[in-house]
């Protein structure tokens, strides 16, 4: 184990949370009596226990990403699920009204049928004192019967949708039961990833942080440039269409507001929750979460990709920017920082998605 603030930083990387202040005793001298056991001098903390550093909140916030669009995904099936219910709910009470309206009708019709003693048309035919006024009855029966069969099979068919609304609500509250504790434990995990890493940075002196700061922007840097390197940029040309400024325009506009997960603006907002919002404003409504976006919005080869586009990042789909155009994306990054302006290739990506294709 390492000494002093070295090891300490060390152990940090690997024990997050469990971790003491640590000390090792240094060289004893020879005396005639016990003297005090002088202390090593630290170990100085090297690039290389920052970059350790850097790497695990790397680890940390990425599981965070991915816990953050579960929260998100399980909140936007509880909304949808609950406007369900209620539209269910809305069914079923207009059902009711239906049922109570049929049943008044068939009870009027047995008073009818009750009134003339239930006798068939054939004994009221020979009862009646005028047969002519009798005959043109009978039609009216006739059309009578056709119209309480009617009012029988509308009676069936209300109640079995009554039926079928209820089933559904049920099995809609049922879902919505599931995604509430889906939600819960993915906003757990979320608070518990963040923790960790804001209990990971608290321990680094600022030197150590700054420090940190530049390793990070180096390893940005270092991504950009291969990935321009690599001539991209040579074969991107694809303009903006009128939606798409629109959207560059609203994520622009929320530059310096803070990431916060779970948001959707207007005054802080989580990777996708920005990008949402910025087509949302240029009429065109998208999944609220980046694996969503990834999975049902049109794919673009990268070369092909305007501004506009969405710039979805890592194997899992768990962040997205918005492409500016000239190797620039917007986005939010994480927690702890702000909406702003970034190089398009700093991050691994997975593919382009492309709302108003």
């Amino acid at each position: 184990m390492g000494t002093g603030k070295r090891g300490l930083i060390a152990t940090a990387v690997t024990v997050i949370g469990a971790v003491a202040a640590l000390a090792a005793p240094g060289a004893a001298f020879a005396a005639p009596s016990p003297t005090p056991t002088p202390t090593a001098s630290p170990t100085p903390v090297t690039n290389k226990d920052i970059e350790a550093v850097r790497k695990q909140l790397d680890t940390l916030y990425h599981d965070a990403a991915v816990a953050t669009d579960a929260y998100n995904a399980a909140e936007e099936k509880a909304e949808q699920q609950s406007a369900q219910i209620v539209a269910l709910a809305q069914k079923i009470v207009k059902g009711q009204e239906r049922l109570a309206e049929l049943k008044a009708r068939a009870g009027a019709a047995a008073a009818a049928q009750y009134r003339t003693n239930g006798l068939p048309d054939e004994a009221q035919l020979m009862l009646s004192d005028n047969p002519q006024e009798f005959l043109d009855a009978t039609g009216r029966v006739l059309q009578g019967q056709r119209a309480t069969k009617a009012l029988i099979a509308e009676l069936t068919r209300t109640q079995q949708d009554l039926k079928q609304y209820a089933d559904d609500a049920s099995a809609q509250w049922t879902k919505l039961e599931a995604n509430r504790k889906a939600k819960a434990a993915a906003k757990k995990k979320v608070e518990q990833q963040i923790a960790a890493a804001e209990k990971l940075e608290s321990r680094l002196e600022e030197k150590e942080k700054k420090r940190l700061a530049e390793l990070e922007e180096q390893a940005a840097h270092q991504a950009q440039t291969a990935w321009l390197d690599s001539g991209i940029l040579d074969e991107i040309n694809g303009k903006a269409s009128a939606a798409g400024k629109t959207a560059v325009e609203y994520a622009t506009n929320q530059i310096g507001k803070p990431y916060e997960w779970g948001a959707e603006g207007p005054d802080s907002y989580d990777c996708s929750g920005l990008t949402s919002q910025a087509w949302a404003d240029a009429g065109k409504p998208i999944p609220r979460t980046s694996q969503e976006q990834w999975k049902q919005l049109k794919h673009i080869d990268v070369k092909d990709m305007r501004p506009g586009d969405l710039i979805i990042y890592f194997d899992d789909a768990s962040h997205v920017a918005m492409y500016l155009g000239d190797g620039a994306i917007v986005h939010a990054p994480r927690p702890g920082r702000t909406v702003t302006i970034a190089g398009a290739g700093t991050m691994p990506i997975l593919g382009v998605v492309r709302p108003d294709a």
